[in-house]
Formats: structure tokens, sequence, C-alpha cells
């Protein structure tokens, strides 16, 4: 049998601008699991949230907490210095925890 859920929402008329808005200011955040982009979008978040920071290296349950990732400029060039991969055009372009290479 499936299930049917009921939900009442409060959404005024100003809600979906609101969630564009957020989704706006989160959506470039450079982010992983760890480092400087998560905080930044935690203290976004328009809800009360208590946050507790656990060292590098520390053991929850069957994982290790790993080292903060924080990137700040990633970029592939062409041959004639154009760029064709940006992460200030979009934060995608660049798979956490990558390590950085010069050529």
């Amino acid at each position: 049998m499936a299930s049917l859920f009921l939900m009442h929402s409060v959404a005024t008329p100003d809600v979906g601008a609101e969630m564009h808005s957020l989704i706006s200011r989160l959506y470039p955040i450079c982010r992983s699991i760890t480092g400087d982009g998560v905080r930044e979008t935690l203290r976004q978040l328009p809800i009360p949230l208590q946050i507790h920071e656990v060292p590098t290296g520390t053991r929850v349950f069957d994982w290790t907490v790993p080292r903060e990732w924080n990137i700040r400029d990633a970029w592939i060039k062409d041959f004639t210095g154009r760029k064709l991969v940006d992460l200030k055009q979009l934060n995608l372009h660049v798979v956490s925890y990558s390590r950085p290479i010069q050529q």
C-alpha cells in the first residue's frame, strides 16, 4: 500500500523569491566535505544551527575525518593561453581534493 503524505505549507508569495535568493548565494560557493566553503554555506542557511568542528584525523565509526580542502583558483588553458576551464566561471570544473599541477 502506498503512503500518502500531505504537507501543509504557510508559504508566502515571496517564498519563491527567497528560495531563489538563497540558492543564488549558495551556488557559487566552492565546497567539499570540509573547509571554508562548508562553513560559509552553513552560515548562509536561514535556520538556527549549532556547528561543531571535528579535528582532522578523528575516527568517526569506520571513517577518518580528512584534511581540509580549500581551493582559491583553478583553470586549464589552451596553447594560446585562453582559459578553457575556469573555476571562477563554474566551480564544478574541479573535483574535490584535486591536487595542483603545473606544466
